[in-house]
């Protein structure tokens, strides 16, 4: 767990995207929103999940820095929230066990 929280961490992405991102956090509803990027079966645990979104967003991030035209600012955006969120509920899982 830690080491995804480490990965998120490390990345390193244009600072408008991390502000669109930050900004559209406080919107950000699991069941809504995760659901229409995973598109598939029930929702996974939130440490699956980011891996899941960790892959999606490198893809987007290669196709930005390749200036491909199928690339989708909105929807680096939208994953980049998704990742917000799952990594908070990652992080505040093990203080959650405790109590």
């Amino acid at each position: 767990m830690h080491d995804i929280l480490g990965t998120l961490r490390a990345l390193r992405r244009p600072p408008l995207l991390i502000r669109a991102a930050r900004i559209g956090l406080q919107d950000y509803r699991r069941e809504v929103h995760l659901r229409r990027l995973l598109r598939d079966g029930p929702l996974p645990q939130s440490a699956t999940a980011l891996i899941r979104l960790l892959e999606t967003e490198a893809a987007l991030d290669e196709e930005r820095r390749l200036a491909n035209s199928a690339y989708s600012p909105a929807r680096h955006v939208e994953v980049l929230i998704a990742m917000m969120g799952e990594a908070r509920d990652v992080a505040i899982a093990p203080s959650l066990i405790g109590t």
